[in-house]
């Protein structure tokens, strides 16, 4: 059988640019991983992993043009988008390499004997181990920091374990580059290239979900996707950790009082976020609740000169740009679902940003599709329920509510999140007596990052940042984004009893390696509390 080609496209005329390089078969892709398995065990040495994150770091900035154009010839994000986002891969590297060096994600904990306690216990010394090959699937949105050189691969190799990458289809020209650079850096540490691969094609994402030497695998994508690869690890003779990032809608709430104080303000903010990356990040803000009335309207009149005011943009390929056009034409031929400003083609390779608008009661009571309680009589058959879903693209739907407890059910009607906002007065932030508090417990309980006062695009890369969400935001409760992001990648491994000179470095008395650990001391004091 013919090999089949992987050809670069160019979103923005939809002509092919070059073929990159041809599909895996089933024998290249068990070559990649047992490649991987057989080079998990020279990341074992953490000084060598962080020298490797951060050559790999310098590569990447030093070849910072041939990345950025040739991520801008396939994604048609724009110089400036790509500059920003190869800034963030290079940093989120570093930041990885830091946490190796410091050491505190191995959690070291040392219980010392106390034969007079009741029960007696034994020596425990306690750390964290790398799980193997970790199998990445590369995000279409983000051809540097959810891809090859991104989040996923960063803290799996932080955390010891070897890569095998499937590469995006809508950026394999980016995704070969990143990967030779990464190569290079890896040999230059001292490392064999095999730590990090990359493999092409449908089916090569398949056999890395079913091999068995693919220990737990990292995800960003649909939920149609996410969902079938979550399902097939699960099904596997012994089943691996999925982190699979899928869909989200990030509501946001608009308060009365909020609107009466800043409506301009918010109207204006929320169209550049809807708008951000053609509307093509995973936290787009994709459905508003703005009070009925004359404020409320002076939020959707801001929000209608600012959308009206935006150029029309390439969406990263013509599928996507087919479903977001009849994801839009679904929408509004629904009764009581208007386009103050219309979304849809903008050209033939383009789309215009718009938003929807619908009122609050046609929403309550539309069955979110999950198997919780559905007792109430809602008209979950009327097509409502797929205005509570993501449409990856520049529009929103702004839901017009009477008051709280309008909002309150809309937001009921809701799955899990990556975020979810609240747009606040200075008095309710400032803690007045009002809905704030409740509308914060409610959104909590709704996401994984809540936001107050900013718009949730821009996932800050940050020691405290958890980008994930209860499901279908995400598969597990883990981050894809900040410092704790290397915990997936881990699992605890406790030692009793177990003779000094045995003991991993990590867990030796003398503490070779000068780690953070926590160590309790055996005494009557440790017996209180």
């Amino acid at each position: 059988m013919a090999a089949t080609p992987v050809w670069s496209v160019d979103p923005r005329t939809g002509k092919q640019r070059e073929q990159v390089a041809v599909e895996a078969t089933s024998r290249e892709v068990d070559e990649a991983v047992r490649a991987a398995h057989a080079a998990r065990g020279a990341l074992a040495d953490a000084a060598t992993r962080a020298a490797f994150l951060r050559g790999a770091a310098d590569l990447l900035d030093e070849s910072a043009d041939r990345v950025v154009e040739a991520a801008d010839a396939e994604t048609a994000l724009g110089p400036g988008r790509l500059t920003g986002e190869l800034a963030r891969t290079t940093g989120q590297l570093r930041a990885f390499a830091d946490a190796v060096d410091e050491g505190a994600y191995l959690d070291i904990r040392i219980d010392r004997a106390d034969p007079d306690r009741t029960p007696p216990r034994p020596e425990l010394r306690r750390f964290k181990v790398p799980l193997g090959v970790v199998a990445v699937y590369a995000a279409s949105n983000f051809p540097l920091a959810f891809s090859v050189p991104g989040g996923d691969t960063a803290s799996a190799l932080a955390a010891g374990c070897p890569v095998v990458v499937k590469a995006h289809p809508d950026h394999p020209a980016t995704s070969e580059l990143c990967a030779s650079l990464l190569r290079r850096a890896a040999v230059a540490a001292g490392l064999p290239a095999d730590v990090v691969s990359v493999v092409h094609g449908f089916n090569s994402g398949l056999e890395l979900i079913r091999h068995p030497l693919v220990s737990a695998a990292g995800f960003t994508g649909s939920i149609r996707g996410g969902r079938a690869l979550f399902d097939a690890a699960a099904a596997r003779p012994v089943p691996i950790p999925f982190h699979g990032e899928l869909g989200s809608l990030n509501p946001v709430v608009v308060t009365p009082a909020a609107a009466a104080e800043r409506a301009e303000e918010i109207g204006a903010g929320l169209a550049g976020s809807v708008t951000l990356g053609v509307g093509q990040f995973c936290v787009k803000p994709g459905l508003v609740l703005v009070p009925e009335g004359a404020d409320g309207d002076r939020v959707t009149g801001a929000l209608t000169k600012a959308l009206g005011e935006t150029e029309p943009g390439v969406l990263l390929d013509h599928r996507m740009r087919e479903n977001f056009v009849a994801g839009v034409r679904e929408r509004t031929a629904l009764a009581g679902v208007t386009a103050p400003v219309a979304p849809g083609a903008g050209g033939e390779h383009t789309v215009g940003a718009g938003y929807l608008s619908v009122a609050a009661r046609s929403l309550v009571g539309v069955d979110s599709g999950d198997s919780g309680d559905s007792g109430d009589s809602g008209d979950s058959g009327s097509g409502y329920e797929v205005l509570l879903e993501e449409c990856f693209g520049p529009v929103t739907v702004v839901v017009r509510y009477a008051d709280q407890g309008e909002a309150a059910a809309v937001l009921d009607r809701l799955s899990g999140n990556l975020s979810a906002t609240l747009q606040l007065s200075t008095a309710e932030a400032g803690g007045a007596p009002g809905p704030a508090a409740e509308l914060l417990s409610q959104v909590t309980a709704l996401a994984g990052r809540v936001v107050v006062n900013n718009w949730p695009t821009g996932v800050a890369v940050a020691p405290a940042q958890h980008h994930g969400g209860p499901y279908p935001a995400a598969t597990s409760h883990s981050t894809s984004v900040g410092g704790t992001a290397i915990e997936r990648w881990l699992r605890p491994v406790a030692y009793q009893s177990v003779p000094d000179p045995l003991l991993p470095p990590e867990l030796r008395e003398a503490n070779p390696l000068g780690l953070p650990r926590r160590v309790t001391e055996a005494g009557p004091e440790q017996r209180q509390g």
